[in-house]
């Protein structure tokens, strides 16, 4: 296989000349190119991403570490990333941090470690003090999912807290005073902001927050269904549940299901994040839409235009919930719901 180095024999142009052809560079004078051009013809070269970074230092790589890889938020997030760096000639390395902060840390270095142009962090254990220093560091990177005010410009994340009081407030304007609530691990700003959320919408309908219908899960499946059967076990009543991701409340059906409790004839149940899931569950499942999608996307655009100086990208920081209605909420009339 044929080498750069015979490519700037052949073409009788210095190294960096062929590296300055093969990145595009504006300074090549088109006699340059044409040599360059032949002479890799000739050799049937095949220009590899060394090469091209020899004279812009760049990999061409995008390091992405994500908290977790399983679930369809990640699952979605992490296919907008790859879609938008592949159509514009880039490529992601992916790691997880699972959540742990030396995890997280290793994660990071190996990454940085990798010649990576940029990072996409979404990070749960990492510190925010952590990340301000890293922002004064050279590397450029974004932060998905979480809001630092000192480096908010370097933040894209969603209203969760207006997502939370939606999902209640459309529970209390279908009659439901007995609103169970499942938030996802409190150690998480977006779990916290929802359940802030979730509260602000109970105390503007002067329903008094009873602790018994709290349920704190993980965001994962089991701990939805974990927090019916504690309701359950603490003979607490409840005629709606929220949920603060689809995946418990998807949990949180089955639980009821196993204790004989109908959806949504005898509870109503909304969840969050609007994932592919929602619309196949019987009946189809009530959510906030997290445009996770747009947001990954996003943070893309900041990428290429502040590392990869690409012009006319519009970048937007905040994103906003909406609410999606379907089968599985339904309004409660003098205590029977219709």
């Amino acid at each position: 296989m044929a080498t750069i180095y015979e490519v700037s024999a052949l073409a009788g142009v210095s190294l960096s000349s062929v590296s300055r052809v093969l990145n595009d560079h504006e300074h090549v004078s088109e006699k340059t190119k044409k040599k360059v051009m032949a002479a890799m013809a000739e050799l049937e070269y095949r220009p590899n991403s060394v090469a091209r970074s020899l004279a812009s230092s760049r990999s061409d790589s995008i390091g992405v570490l994500v908290s977790e890889l399983h679930g369809p938020f990640f699952g979605d997030m992490l296919s907008s990333i790859e879609l938008a760096l592949r159509n514009a000639g880039k490529h992601a390395v992916i790691t997880a941090g699972h959540s742990d902060e030396e995890s997280e840390k290793e994660g990071l270095d190996f990454l940085i470690d990798r010649n990576c142009d940029a990072l996409i962090l979404l990070v749960d254990a990492m510190s925010d003090d952590d990340l301000i220093t890293l922002s004064r560091k050279k590397i450029p990177f974004v932060i998905l999912n979480r809001n630092i005010p000192e480096i908010r410009g370097n933040c894209f994340y969603l209203d969760n807290e207006l997502g939370g009081y939606l999902a209640a407030k459309h529970l209390i304007e279908c009659g439901h005073k007995d609103i169970a609530y499942i938030s996802g691990p409190l150690s998480k700003q977006d779990s916290t902001e929802r359940f802030t959320g979730h509260k602000k919408a109970l105390i503007e309908a002067k329903i008094p927050f009873n602790k018994a219908l709290f349920y704190e899960g993980d965001y994962l499946t089991q701990s939805g269904r974990d927090g019916i059967n504690d309701f359950i076990k603490n003979k607490v009543l409840f005629t709606a549940v929220a949920c603060a991701n689809d995946e418990m409340a998807s949990g949180a059906m089955r639980g009821a299901r196993d204790n004989n409790i109908d959806i949504p004839s005898d509870c109503s149940i909304i969840g969050f994040d609007n994932a592919y899931f929602t619309e196949y569950l019987f009946p189809q499942l009530s959510t906030i839409n997290n445009p996770i999608k747009a947001m990954a996307k996003m943070s893309t655009q900041w990428i290429l235009k502040n590392v990869y100086k690409q012009k006319d990208l519009d970048i937007k920081n905040l994103f906003s919930p909406e609410l999606i209605k379907r089968e599985s909420v339904v309004k409660v009339l003098a205590g029977i719901k219709k």
